[in-house]
């Protein structure tokens, strides 16, 4: 079992030599004891010292003590650059609202959680940010009631969580203990005077009994290993809670796991538990035997240990604890009962792993697999008030504000992000803050519908859009005049020639140019999408694509009105601006230029850039299209060239 509070004497001789500097730059001493703190958590868990360090760079830097180029002199640029990223934690707090409600909805603690996973590029560093929170409100118990509960509800509804998955359970208790003694008080008392015996106390126990059972094991011949730690009051109180039992009905205040080599061993080693002490009636679950529907498997039994307190001890193979810790049934998940997700479940089975004691020095090859994996599949923005939005890849400002509210996407005309305004089609990126900026009424636009545009990328954001067109054509067809046309519509007569030369129509209805013609707003075609021409009564004719629902449903009852329509220079190839982003690698802008020459396409434009802090590059591509359905097979194609991550118009 690890020592939360101590590590080798190396680490700790170099821990305080960065102290002492912090301290020579006028850093704060309260600001330097919890860097320290948090430094020798991390040193303790991992035996890495470049993360430690980082911990006491990150006050350096937070403190504004000392000359930027001075603290990256003394730590160098790789422990500077993980303080940096380190930084990012610090912006991420919950709103005022929740803080005085002292509640999260599930979904917005699982966002935040999820956030804390993908905004940082080393993940080794969510450790280092449990541990600084765990010192922050342990430190918090002397400050101010306000500070100290918000802190304690961040605890409970992110990091504390958070420590479990990743399996740090030392962390996670002690997280979980504080935040349960801040937060209610009066039941932390009441359950920690029932215990009547102290912390340290019990991990004798725990530690004495460990020895016994290994040494009962030693003698019958069985390969196995023997560990456990008390009950923590939290897990205590909730146990309690969940299955309404009183104090004296808590039969696991002490736990200890068996883990052997063959289920045949399993067994053996539960002989000799059971032969030596008293078994407590009830209290037996065989889940190996019978496995649980998420495939859990171990043995569950509670006895009368040393003392006459009870125990409870669990037996398993190895096999069946990798399972229990990283697979389907991880003990976290059967825990909190949460929704299966597989890649995300995948992300956390990979950042355990590089948190291991064995990874600390994992190569920088393997971080950036593991954060161009954690980057992949959703994006977490945030409300000015500090709420979190969950929104598909490639999400703009606008898909944020309908996702928030239907009627705040219909009222959007514009988007302040991290406090400056930007183009409705421009993709967010995690942690941004987004400010929507709205008409009083509602005012969607046309343009939005259009896949090519980049306005939305999610369908259920489009399907607003489309649904409050579809609301308005209706509305006018009840309002408009039941009369019957009576001819279909030919050229309109040459008119008087004036002064202002009329703009010419978009489309050409019946191999006829410049025919007054309005838009349809429940599909809102555009160029260069099919489309077919209706006439209406008293409208004139209203232009549709020919997949609109509404154009075939009125086409049933009069086919007589449609009238064959195509937007004016069609026979021309059009030209579109195209934006790439990829992992950068050798060949890359090779084998998109293949791909346009196997697709018969001119470019007109191509200029690439490259990120080397984050291995990505950008392509802005201008290229000439025949039509809609010519761009949609090249976006596909595009997207299916090795490392592109992300592809979309913008002009």
């Amino acid at each position: 079992m690890h020592n939360l509070h101590s590590c080798s004497p190396e680490l700790q001789t170099s821990i305080d030599a960065h102290a002492t500097a912090l301290a020579s730059w006028g850093v704060p001493h309260s600001a330097i004891e919890q860097a320290r703190e948090a430094a020798i958590i991390v040193a303790s868990l991992t035996e890495d010292g470049v993360l430690a360090a980082a911990l006491l760079a990150q006050a350096a830097f937070a403190s504004g003590a000392e000359e930027a180029r001075d603290v990256e002199l003394h730590f160098g640029p790789r422990v500077s650059e993980l303080a940096r990223e380190l930084q990012h934690f610090g912006d991420i707090r919950l709103s005022a609202t929740a803080a005085a409600s002292h509640h999260l909805e599930p979904a917005q603690a699982e966002a935040l959680r999820k956030m804390l996973l993908s905004v940082v590029s080393d993940p080794r560093l969510v450790l280092a940010r449990l541990a600084r929170q765990l010192v922050e409100l342990n430190a918090s118990k002397d400050g101010h009631a306000s500070t100290r509960e918000r802190l304690a509800l961040e605890t409970r509804e992110v990091f504390a969580p958070l420590a479990n998955r990743l399996g740090l359970w030392q962390l996670k208790w002690e997280l979980e203990d504080l935040a349960f003694r801040f937060l209610q008080p009066d039941d932390y008392r009441r359950l920690a005077a029932a215990l009547a015996e102290k912390r340290a106390d019990r991990e004798r126990y725990i530690t004495e009994l460990c020895r016994t059972l290994e040494q009962m094991l030693a003698a019958a011949g069985i390969r196995g290993e023997v560990y456990g730690r008390p009950k923590h009051i939290f897990s205590i109180h909730r146990k309690m809670e969940r299955k309404q039992l009183s104090f004296e009905q808590v039969f696991d205040l002490r736990a200890v796991r068996i883990i052997t080599a063959t289920v045949a061993d399993c067994y053996a080693a539960l002989g000799l538990v059971h032969g030596r002490y008293t078994y407590i009636p009830g209290e037996f679950d065989d889940y190996i035997a019978t496995p649980k529907d998420n495939f859990y498997r171990s043995i569950h039994t509670a006895v009368l240990g040393p003392e006459g307190k009870a125990v409870e001890i669990q037996i398993r193979t190895r096999e069946m604890h990798d399972q229990a810790e990283l697979g389907l049934a991880a003990h976290w998940r059967y825990k909190e009962s949460r929704t299966h997700d597989v890649s995300y479940d995948r992300k956390i089975e990979w950042v355990r792993q590089l948190l291991d004691a064995d990874q600390s020095g994992a190569d920088r090859d393997f971080l950036d697999a593991v954060r161009a994996e954690l980057f992949e599949d959703r994006v977490y923005a945030l409300t000015p008030k500090g709420e979190v939005v969950d929104l598909p890849p490639a999400a703009t400002a606008l898909d944020f504000a309908y996702h928030v509210h239907t009627d705040l996407g219909h009222r959007c005309r514009g988007a302040r992000v991290n406090g400056r305004i930007v183009p409705l089609t421009r993709a967010l990126a995690n942690g941004e803050v987004v400010e929507i900026l709205t008409h009083k009424l509602p005012q969607p636009s046309r343009d939005w519908l259009s896949e090519t545009a980049g306005f939305l990328t999610s369908p259920r954001a489009r399907a607003k859009v489309r649904a409050w067109f579809r609301k308005l054509d209706e509305e006018a067809a009840k309002l408009a005049p039941q009369a019957v046309v009576v001819a279909p519509v030919v050229a309109a007569p040459r008119r008087r020639a004036s002064a202002k030369k009329p703009a010419r129509s978009p489309v050409v209805l019946g191999g006829v140019e410049d025919l007054p013609i309005s838009l349809a707003r429940c599909c809102a075609p555009v160029k260069p999408e099919p489309i077919a021409g209706y006439a209406t009564v008293g409208r004139g004719v209203t232009i549709h694509r020919t997949d609109c629902r509404g154009l075939k449903r009125m086409s049933v009852s009069r086919p007589d009105r449609l009238i064959a329509a195509t937007w004016a220079g069609t026979a021309l190839a059009q030209a579109v601006s195209l934006h790439v982003v990829a992992i950068d690698r050798q060949g890359l802008v090779r084998d998109i230029g293949d791909l346009l020459a196997s697709e018969k396409i001119s470019i007109e434009m191509m200029h690439t850039s490259t990120d080397r802090t984050q291995s990505t590059a950008t392509i802005d591509l201008r290229v000439a299209i025949d039509d809609v359905q010519h761009l949609s097979r090249l976006l596909q194609r595009i997207r299916g060239v090795g490392s592109v991550l992300s592809v979309r118009r913008t002009a």
